[in-house]
């Protein structure tokens, strides 16, 4: 078992799916865990399973309400250890009709929002010695069909672990991401396709082995956040699967 004891970690997306799974998994493995959600009435729900949580209500797309999470995590609990990145969204769209206020939503959540609470946490991290763990998605190693923004993002979060990696290599963080397939989660489980799309195209990101639970894949996030993965730096680990083993 990864051990997170004494580790004080800030999870975004923590009112449902990985994030609450994640959130619940920390809180059994000793870690203190404040989340970071826009459902007050679902986060409160998850945090009572999640022994000496704290969590605040936000929407990590704006570069002023990721500092103040990360102030108020710092202020509350004294440290921050470990960031977890898990908050996104996903509509597909026929390209061609993609809003501009679409698109810069899809870039805000789940990338913009990402860098703006590493770049608050990274004093707080590289003081601990602690590290980051970046949730993108297999679209960010492959294309898919109707997600032009959704892709952009997450290619972009890999980037940035990647680019983070390399510039603090010689410093005392860490940062790796992992890319999920499909997971039962109401993002995956309650997902709509454009008006005429080819469907073909869509199941194209199928797995045959089906949908993996949210469970499964947080730990996952455990072990990367966790000391037992001290030689892991910039790496980019699939749960998928084995949807792009080839």
């Amino acid at each position: 078992m990864s051990e997170l004891s004494g580790k004080v970690a800030l999870v975004t997306g923590a009112s449902s799916g990985l994030g609450a799974a994640v959130a619940r998994l920390f809180g059994q493995r000793g870690a203190t865990v404040f989340g970071v959600g826009r459902d007050e009435q679902r986060l409160a729900a998850v945090f009572a399973e999640v022994p000496g949580g704290r969590y605040a209500v936000a929407d990590i797309a704006g570069a002023q309400r990721c500092r103040e999470v990360v102030e108020q995590c710092t202020a509350e609990l004294g440290c921050l250890d470990i960031l977890v990145n898990v908050a996104g969204q996903h509509a597909m769209r026929h390209t061609a009709r993609v809003t501009d206020e679409e698109w810069e939503r899809d870039l805000a959540v789940n990338l913009n929002g990402p860098f703006y609470l590493s770049r608050a946490a990274l004093p707080h991290l590289l003081e601990a010695g602690g590290n980051i763990v970046n949730v993108a998605s297999i679209a960010g190693i492959e294309g898919q069909a109707y997600s032009a923004g959704y892709c952009a993002a997450k290619h972009g979060l890999v980037g940035l672990t990647r680019a983070l990696a390399v510039e603090f290599t010689a410093q005392r963080l860490r940062v790796n991401a992992i890319c999920p397939g499909g997971m039962l989660t109401p993002q995956v489980t309650g997902f709509t396709l454009p008006e005429g799309a080819d469907p073909n195209l869509v199941m194209r990101v199928a797995s045959p082995r089906g949908l993996s639970e949210p469970e499964a894949v947080a730990k996952l996030v455990a072990f990367l956040a966790s000391d037992d993965a001290a030689a892991i730096h910039g790496a980019i680990y699939t749960a998928d699967n084995g949807k792009t083993a080839g």
